[in-house]
């Protein structure tokens, strides 16, 4: 019998989506346990299994593990299905490379500072704060003329198979050109435009899209 795969996650979190666009390319099913790491507390039970309180964590038999860099690597080893990794190296070292863009440099600007005052802040009865907005554009410019870039020189973000890279970088893109100015600035960089096409096309993409919250 094979082991269950549970995420724990939250359902708003590219974080939570990078892992299910993983599971879902990888062709694994999994079940979901809802974590809102915005809660203060966080559940001591979570806290047992994750220290630092944030998501999302996967849970694989009696395996657990968190850091999203550190589980979708697992996922593709740990299963059948399309390698997520590739072999040759200047393609490994490129998909290594736009993960931890993603990480330390896209994250913060795209997300949090412009989709999540632009998009969510109204939504939740909230007053965008511009001046977030204004510094998330400018840093977000720096992000997509690197990965324009990197897209260009074909060794990621090729448009023709689905990498970790893709996964890693797709749900913060997603939520970028949700914000009008996103959607726009992006239309700047063509081969990472062509690339966003591609991406949000595939079913690993759609149908791991997270929603928007309900309106309050």
């Amino acid at each position: 019998m094979t082991d269950p795969v549970i995420v724990h996650g939250y359902r708003f979190s590219v974080y939570n989506q990078i892992v299910r666009m993983t599971l879902q390319q990888k062709g694994v099913a999994s079940t979901s346990v809802e974590v809102d790491p915005f809660t203060d507390p966080v559940p001591e039970s979570y806290l047992k299994m994750h220290p630092f309180g944030r998501v999302p964590l996967l849970v694989h038999g009696d395996f657990q593990i968190y850091e999203t860099a550190a589980i979708t690597p697992y996922i593709d080893a740990a299963f059948d299905g399309p390698p997520l990794v590739l072999a040759e190296a200047k393609k490994a070292a490129r998909m290594t490379q736009v993960i931890s863009i993603v990480d330390n440099y896209a994250y913060w600007p795209m997300v949090r500072q412009v989709a999540s005052q632009r998009v969510f802040a109204p939504l939740y009865g909230r007053t965008p704060d511009e001046a977030a907005i204004a510094k998330g554009m400018e840093d977000s410019r720096v992000v997509l003329s690197a990965l324009n870039k990197i897209a260009r020189d074909g060794f990621a973000l090729d448009s023709q198979q689905i990498t970790l890279a893709d996964c890693h970088l797709a749900p913060m893109i997603g939520y970028f050109v949700q914000a009008g100015e996103g959607k726009k600035e992006l239309g700047r960089y063509e081969v990472l435009s062509r690339w966003w096409n591609w991406i949000s096309s595939k079913p690993t993409f759609r149908d791991t899209r997270p929603p928007l919250p309900d309106q309050h």
